[in-house]
């Protein structure tokens, strides 16, 4: 890794800068190595805030990169930052994508299409219903050609992910935590069919160690939603973490997709209120290709 790369990673493991500040950080100094290396009255001439600044100043002086970096190669993760060719060009159209990405996935000879994705979210209290109308729409969206996005959490998530890998497609999971962490620990084996066994790659913007919270879960949803042509929602209650991502979708300018359910099932109201607000009703896979235009 050059050495430029290495303090992007280095900012990418300190928690009061994300991608806003950071680009600030990068056109003040001109380089994240500048930043990294200036005098702390500096700092403060771009109005960081004195406390964040105090906390930077010692994280700077304290944290190990090298350490971190092998660590890294241990675990053999990779980086992406937003100058590499290979970044994500869906994801570097959002107006915040992540200045770096830790990557685990096994090259194959099928890489994975990026430019035909698309995400698929729900409920983690999935129903038969929710369950069976998953696999069929994820099963048809792979015969297409489509890499399916998910968060590989409980319900939806899970079985979009292993729809897509039993259909012989790529998948993407995209974590609230650092990558290093399997969360929740029953998809496990699911984790590792998709970083170790070639059916896709697990990312996450979290730095290694980092354990899922309230406040990573929204930051994740923008990046599902930012790799994605379009957000599937098959199943959700009205207070679900997909409209979330769905209105992430939205505010991205990518097209938003519900399945209709009985209305007798309270997993059926977040489609439902997405199709009120104009979200197109899915009822197959060609309904998506016909919104799309493909």
């Amino acid at each position: 890794m050059d050495e430029e790369k290495s303090y992007w990673v280095g900012f990418s493991v300190f928690p009061g800068i994300g991608p806003v500040r950071f680009k600030l950080l990068r056109d003040y100094f001109g380089s994240a190595k500048a930043a990294w290396e200036t005098q702390t009255g500096e700092l403060r001439n771009i109005k960081l805030g004195e406390k964040l600044t105090e906390q930077f100043d010692h994280f700077r002086k304290t944290f190990n990169i090298e350490a971190y970096l092998k660590q890294l190669q241990d675990l053999h993760v990779s980086v992406l930052t937003l100058n590499d060719s290979k970044y994500p060009k869906l994801l570097k159209e959002i107006s915040d994508p992540p200045f770096l990405l830790y990557i685990r996935g096994k090259k194959t000879d099928e890489p994975i299409n990026l430019e035909r994705t698309i995400a698929v979210v729900g409920t983690r209290k999935i129903t038969r219903y929710g369950e069976e109308v998953t696999r069929r729409i994820v099963a048809d969206l792979v015969s297409y050609g489509f890499t399916i996005v998910s968060g590989l959490a409980y319900g939806v998530d899970a079985i979009a992910h292993q729809t897509a890998i039993d259909s012989g497609g790529k998948t993407i999971a995209v974590l609230g935590c650092g990558i290093d962490i399997i969360a929740p620990p029953s998809n496990a084996r699911l984790y590792r069919q998709i970083s170790e066994d070639g059916f896709g790659a697990v990312v996450s913007e979290m730095p290694l160690g980092l354990w899922a919270s309230k406040g990573t879960f929204p930051a994740r949803n923008r990046i599902i939603s930012g790799l994605s042509l379009g957000v599937v929602v098959t199943e959700g209650a009205d207070d679900s973490g997909a409209l979330i991502t769905a209105r992430n979708a939205g505010e991205q300018g990518r097209e938003v997709f519900a399945v209709p359910g009985p209305i007798t099932s309270p997993y059926s109201r977040a489609p439902a209120a997405l199709i009120k607000k104009g979200a197109k009703l899915v009822e197959s896979a060609k309904d998506i290709l016909e919104e799309l235009g493909l």
